[in-house]
């Protein structure tokens, strides 16, 4: 569905208070919006902050869980990675979202991972993906939108790693960049911007150890009835800018030219709307079913200080799944 469709969809349900689900790719062309009580017929199944519309009994799985990871080439990281560099130095951009996929093997399949990963943030598209996200796009209750963006990574079993990280000033120049990024985004849509809480240390569980991630809280005041306007809410803050970058028309046409692919539905966002509160998540720990091969999406941020080795072993880090037994 094209987003102008989307929007005068999502207006008309959100006037007349129906629940709906939603999916927006990151290149905005193909858009889902239903209700949610229709979603599982699209193949669609969804886990959001405990609520869901999973229709099937729980399956007992016995084998031992396994993630064999097949990078892509350093060098062809290089090459995007030097090409953004560009860009940085021209000041076409001053923080970008660099991703690629990775090739994976496991022993489950998209509804087993569904199944058995642990995130605030689950969604499966039957045969076609499955994402595990910890990071929310935009919560709104109460007349109030809140939005967390994520930013700065360290392994949690490094000596010292969260005073390292809270150190790096690699990690807070992104962080002070994406939070004065998001602040700018909410007030198109509210008035009233505040940063409520800044570069707060959150432990997530992978299954080989831990990674520490630092987050802010930004909040704003929405009009009353803003359930009337919430198709045109949802647009005008797109893309997340967590995982675009900034100034964010400018680092998406770089993004284009470094990654030569479109991301679909990896790094576009989905939620849930139930009549009066929303909920929404980033679309990242992405792993996506083409043919008979699985690739996990990946990536970070990149400033002008930023180091191409440590940047493509942080593409890799990345690439796991947060199983529930471990945590």
């Amino acid at each position: 569905m094209p987003l102008t469709h989307f929007i005068q969809q999502a207006n008309q349900y959100g006037e007349q208070r129906i629940p709906f689900f939603f999916l927006i790719d990151f290149e905005q062309q193909a858009s889902i919006i239903c209700p949610i009580n229709e979603a599982k017929q699209q193949g669609i199944f969804f886990d959001i902050k405990g609520m869901n519309n999973i229709d099937w009994s729980i399956d007992l799985l016995t084998q031992s869980f396994y993630l064999e990871k097949f990078p892509m080439e350093f060098s062809e990281y290089q090459r995007g990675f030097n090409l953004v560099q560009q860009e940085l130095q021209k000041g076409n951009s001053y923080l970008l979202n660099l991703t690629y996929p990775t090739k994976i093997h496991t022993n489950y399949n998209l509804k087993q991972i569904f199944q058995e990963s642990s995130a605030s943030y689950k969604l499966l598209f039957e045969n076609k993906f499955v994402c595990f996200s910890p990071e929310p796009f935009i919560h709104i209750k109460n007349n109030q939108i809140f939005t967390f963006p994520m930013k700065g990574t360290i392994n949690a079993e490094q000596e010292n790693a969260k005073q390292i990280l809270l150190d790096s000033n690699k990690e807070q120049c992104e962080h002070y960049t994406i939070v004065d990024l998001m602040r700018n985004d909410l007030a198109i849509v509210a008035k009233n911007i505040e940063v409520t809480r800044f570069r707060y240390v959150e432990k997530i569980y992978t299954e080989k150890g831990s990674i520490l991630q630092t987050s802010s809280e930004i909040t704003g005041e929405l009009e009353k009835n803003w359930q009337n306007n919430i198709g045109n809410i949802l647009s005008k803050l797109l893309p997340a800018g967590s995982i675009s970058g900034a100034p964010k028309e400018k680092t998406v046409q770089v993004i284009q030219q470094a990654e030569k692919q479109k991301r679909g539905y990896y790094t576009g966002i989905f939620g849930l709307f139930n009549g009066d509160t929303v909920q929404s998540a980033v679309a990242i720990r992405f792993i996506e079913q083409q043919g008979e091969n699985m690739f996990f999406r990946s990536g970070g941020g990149i400033t002008i200080q930023s180091n191409v080795e440590d940047e493509f072993a942080e593409l890799i880090q990345k690439v796991y799944i947060p199983l529930k037994h471990n945590q």
